[in-house]
């Protein structure tokens, strides 16, 4: 994918986002937003958004938060706060969607971090998406998120994370420890976004693996307690990244999904092929 940038200003800052467009040309067609995780950026979904935006027939937008791959990075000294997922889906996520002239209700396809920040957005303004598909998202702090991200820190400083992370970031301690802080704060144990989701209006369909190395298949059925009408995909043989331990499943799924909840003046969504 050929990446550009975008300028936008979010919490009184200016930022550079990194950003391609895949998918079909059709400017008719819906669009898909992908919102990457917590170490993730542009290039680290790999080919995953072109295969699902094929089966869809959707344009998908693909973008580095701030802090991520060649969007701007953070300051060494700043610290996110623990709050840090709603700024991105309530100040920065509509700035880009304005930037970008992105048509209304689009669909979101978010995964952990960026799946709390897809469900975030929806649950803040209801009425903006066409649906929401959230790939093993965080809706509270669990245990062994908590230890596998101590370990993540152990890789980052003592193995050879750093460096397979500078391949997708231009400033990697940037991408690692803005997450990683946070994440390990004290503080965070008591982040829950549960009671927010109640909000949420737009149709959704959850995913998680049962071996998860970051969260347990509670996250996904407490969100169902809060969002009846949400769907469920609980997948076998899959960790933490079901667009890449069970694509093909996935994008089936996500395209079922897509057409029985498409807009009443949407395009049908149809496999080209």
């Amino acid at each position: 994918m050929t990446a550009g940038h975008v300028r936008v200003a979010a919490g009184g800052r200016g930022f550079d986002i990194e950003h391609a467009w895949v998918g079909t040309r059709d400017e008719r067609a819906p669009v898909m937003v992908f919102l990457h995780e917590g170490l993730g950026s542009l290039s680290m979904w790999r080919g995953f958004p072109e295969a699902l935006c094929a089966a869809t027939h959707t344009r998908g937008l693909v973008y580095s938060r701030p802090g991520y791959g060649r969007s701007t990075p953070r300051d060494a000294d700043e610290k996110w706060p623990i709050e840090f997922m709603h700024f991105q889906a309530v100040s920065v996520l509509p700035e880009i969607l304005a930037a970008l002239r992105v048509p209304p209700r689009p669909w979101l396809f978010g995964h952990s971090d960026g799946g709390s920040i897809a469900l975030l957005y929806a649950s803040a303004f209801p009425a903006a998406p066409a649906g929401v598909v959230a790939v093993a998202p965080h809706l509270f702090v669990e245990d062994v998120s908590v230890r596998n991200i101590e370990a993540a820190r152990v890789a980052y400083e003592t193995h050879d994370l750093r460096p397979r992370l500078a391949r997708h970031h231009d400033d990697p301690d940037s991408a690692f420890f803005g997450w990683n802080d946070v994440w390990l704060d004290p503080r965070f144990r008591h982040w829950n976004i549960e009671d927010e989701m109640a909000a949420i209006r737009s149709p959704l369909l959850a995913v998680q693996g049962y071996g998860d190395e970051y969260g347990t298949m509670a996250q996904i059925d407490r969100l169902a307690v809060r969002v009846p009408h949400a769907r469920l995909l609980k997948l076998e043989r899959c960790g933490h990244s079901p667009h890449r331990d069970q694509p093909a499943q996935l994008i089936e799924a996500v395209a079922a999904f897509m057409r029985e909840n498409a807009p009443g003046d949407a395009r049908p969504l149809v496999n080209p092929s």
